[in-house]
């Protein structure tokens, strides 16, 4: 996550970071030791024309990237890099930056986007049903999403307090723009995971192919 500028990590050998505290000692011994992918990488500044996008070299592959990466990916033999979140910007424009980074599909690039359609850990309740502004939240993107009008979900924010509850910070929806923006009208939806867990977190999950 970045504020004012968008990164992108050109490294040759991206660093595991493990950005998160106080979980189970074994997730921080996780390392996922991919190459990096810097020509990909350039790429993305010279196809970004809404925002400026910046190299990167300090940063790498955080929990946002290889936690997802070490299940698709186990032997981390796959070029990878990151792009960072700027928190300054609308998910208008995030949308749109996606939009303008299609042209890396044609080159062979896979966009992740990792997060959760319903994120929320302060109301956290081991064992029990989700909330109803979850389910109510998850349900009108899904219809957005079978629909196929992916802007609209750029504009979640308008359900207004089921969306601030679904999100009290935007970082796990943002990314989801990302292969949205990206995504030909030939695409096939497919959603590959559902359901919820501890009552406020939705572990939707989809392919566009």
């Amino acid at each position: 996550m970045t504020r004012g500028t968008t990164r992108v990590h050109v490294g040759r050998q991206p660093e595991t970071i493990h950005d998160f505290g106080g979980f189970p000692a074994a997730l921080y011994q996780q390392q996922y030791p991919a190459p990096g992918a810097p020509e990909a990488a350039e790429a993305v500044m010279g196809l970004a024309r809404s925002v400026p996008v910046i190299a990167d070299t300090e940063w790498g592959l955080d929990h946002g990237a290889w936690s997802i990466l070490i299940h698709l990916f186990p032997a981390a033999d796959i070029p990878t890099f990151q792009l960072s979140l700027d928190l300054s910007r609308s998910p208008a424009e995030h949308f749109g930056l996606a939009r303008e980074l299609k042209p890396l599909r044609d080159k062979g690039v896979l966009i992740v986007g990792s997060g959760n359609i319903v994120h929320n850990l302060r109301t956290m309740r081991p064992g029990a049903p989700p909330y109803d502004w979850a389910e109510a939240f998850d349900a009108d993107l899904t219809a957005k999403l079978e629909a196929r009008d992916f802007r609209a979900a750029a504009d979640y924010q308008a359900l207004g307090d089921i969306a601030r509850l679904a999100h009290p910070t935007v970082e796990h929806y943002l990314p989801m723009l990302y292969p949205l923006g990206a995504a030909d009208e030939k695409d096939r939806l497919e959603f590959f995971n559902v359901g919820f867990d501890l009552a406020s977190l939705s572990m939707r999950s989809f392919i566009l192919q």
